[in-house]
């Protein structure tokens, strides 16, 4: 399998939410679920309206998800982000069925595929100069890779990011981060004592 990329630019990031809420909002969500939850793809995909939405039609303040990789159940939280994605969403699909996929690729409520996600994630970062045509390494992953690289620049630590992904070494996590060695260079010129 080939390592991907986090997204490290947060502007291009907002460029990218920009560009999907104004043209999809299957795609906004599932871009910002994506950046947000930090699950894995294939779990993101198993969404159905009744992981994220309550009886009584409000959004919920956790997903419950159980990880199809690691059989462990995860209950992400709903940020101020994902929030607004959900309730975007909910204003533009009328779709409230609790059965339907919240990824549907068509009105026969089938989920969207690993191999579309992964050609959608292509376009969004060439569309906002991310990637350049044919270089980069983007991918599904790099949705929950961003997620960990971008708190990691907020100061979470590499154990407690370990935690919330389930890695079982801290080794996986700093490979997720995508520390590159200028980044270490720069933070050794950093610490001068």
């Amino acid at each position: 399998m080939i390592e991907v990329e986090p997204i490290r630019d947060r502007k291009k990031i907002e460029r990218i939410k920009a560009f999907l809420r104004d043209t999809s909002p299957r795609d906004y969500l599932l871009f910002t679920l994506g950046i947000n939850l930090a699950c894995r793809i294939q779990d993101e995909l198993a969404l159905k309206i009744k992981d994220v939405m309550a009886k009584d039609g409000t959004i919920r303040k956790s997903i419950h998800i159980k990880e199809q990789k690691t059989k462990r159940d995860i209950w992400p939280a709903v940020n101020s982000a994902a929030f607004e994605a959900l309730s975007f969403y909910f204003q533009h699909v009328k779709a409230r069925n609790p059965d339907i996929y919240l990824f549907r690729k068509d009105k026969r409520n089938k989920p969207l595929t690993r191999q579309r996600v992964w050609q959608l994630i292509q376009d969004w970062t060439l569309m906002v100069g991310v990637r350049k045509e044919g270089q980069g390494r983007y991918g599904c992953h790099s949705l929950r890779k961003t997620f960990c690289y971008q708190a990691w620049k907020l100061g979470v630590s590499t154990e407690e990011l370990q935690r919330k992904l389930g890695h079982r070494s801290a080794e996986v996590t700093r490979r997720y981060i995508g520390v590159s060695a200028d980044m270490v260079k720069a933070i050794e010129m950093k610490v001068s004592l």
